[in-house]
This record gives C-alpha cells, sequence and structure tokens, in this order.
C-alpha cells in the first residue's frame, strides 16, 4: 500500500514527477488538434493527425506506431527508465536526429554517437554484436547519412522484441490507454521502489 510521498526517496519522487510533468505536457499539447478543426487540419499528415492519447491501440498494432508518436515514444522511455535500459531508446533517437544533421556537422555528430553508445564501455553502451559495432566503426570514415543505419536497426529489433512486450503489460501502459477515462491515472511498471511510487501517482 502507498505510505504517502514522505516516505519515497527525494530522487525516485523527483524522477516520479518529471516523468508524469513529460507526459501531462504531451498529452496537454496534443489536445488542442482536436478542438481546432479547420480547413488546414484535411492536410495535416496521418502521423500529426494521431497524436490523441488515447490511441493506445495503434500502439499496440505495431512498435514502429509507438515509438514514432512523441506521447507514445515518451511513455516507452519512462518504461525502459524503470528498467535502466532508456539507452536504447537514446540511441535510436540519437540516430534519427543525425539523419537531420547538415552534411558539413557529420562527421563530429557521427563519431559523438558512436563514443556515446557504440564504443565498448562507452557511458551508454548498446547491446550490439561485435560485427555491427565494427561495421558501424568503418563507417565514421564516411559518415554518410546512413552510417548507423545496422546498428540502429538491430537496436529497434531488440526493444520490439523484448522491451514493448513488456510494456504493452505494463500498468503504465494500461493506465494511459484509460487516459481518456481518468487522467489521473500515471504509473511506473517496475519492482521495489517503482511499485510503491506508482500507487502514490495515482492519488498525486
Amino acid at each position: 500500500m502507498c505510505k504517502g510521498l514522505a516516505a519515497l526517496p527525494a530522487t525516485c519522487l523527483k524522477s516520479a514527477k518529471d516523468i508524469k510533468h513529460k507526459i501531462g505536457f504531451l498529452l496537454q499539447k496534443a489536445e488542442p488538434v482536436q478542438e481546432q478543426k479547420t480547413s488546414k487540419d484535411k492536410e495535416k499528415p496521418a502521423a500529426e493527425k494521431s497524436s490523441a492519447p488515447i490511441d493506445t491501440e495503434k500502439w499496440k498494432s505495431s512498435f514502429s506506431n509507438l515509438i514514432n508518436h512523441d506521447v507514445g515514444r515518451s511513455a516507452f522511455t519512462a518504461f525502459l527508465k524503470s528498467e535502466f535500459s532508456q539507452e536504447n531508446i537514446e540511441f535510436w533517437v540519437a540516430c534519427e536526429d543525425f539523419k537531420k544533421t547538415p552534411v558539413p556537422q557529420m562527421q563530429t555528430k557521427a563519431k559523438q554517437i558512436f563514443n556515446q553508445y557504440v564504443e565498448v564501455e562507452s557511458p551508454n553502451e548498446v547491446n550490439l554484436d561485435s560485427a555491427t559495432r565494427e561495421e558501424t566503426r568503418r563507417n565514421l570514415e564516411k559518415s554518410v547519412v546512413t552510417c548507423f543505419d545496422e546498428a540502429q536497426s538491430k537496436i529497434f529489433t531488440l526493444m520490439e522484441k523484448d522491451s514493448y512486450r513488456r510494456f504493452l503489460k505494463s500498468k503504465l501502459f494500461l493506465d494511459l490507454s484509460r487516459q481518456h477515462t481518468d487522467e489521473k491515472h500515471c504509473s511506473l511498471e517496475g519492482k521495489g521502489i517503482f511499485t510503491e511510487f506508482s500507487q502514490c501517482l495515482l492519488s498525486y
């Protein structure tokens, strides 16, 4: 049972508030899309229109739908943080951002991403096989837009087959699925302290 916010460590409480605030902000940001129905709405791409927070059925239909959706990706990131494996989604996002990098800056940014996520014993090392790691290292010599494609694909598949399946069964996902009927629901799946402060968040 929840013992109250005072019983929680300050770091966990701060983390919980940060996650709740971020998801809440994205949910609030998405609502005006439904309210402001103008002629321009017809011209908006389907991806933008699907930003409604209650559209979790699409998140269930494919992992791609989940991580390409702002709210979905934030929720999945929060879940990965509860499992201490957020480096995977951070690497995937970094690769997506890299593809938009101006050519003159690509080499510098490619080295930063490699040293942060790909290099052995790097600060946020992702789980890659040695062959993919070495291929990515060779790609740094050219630093073209596709240099992280293979590594990114491997991490995408890893998340899809592992973390994504657990996310769909997590309390966080189930709460977000009910978000349109009860906006107070916000929790994290996990063990120990995560279980306790997820209950506290429901009444925070």
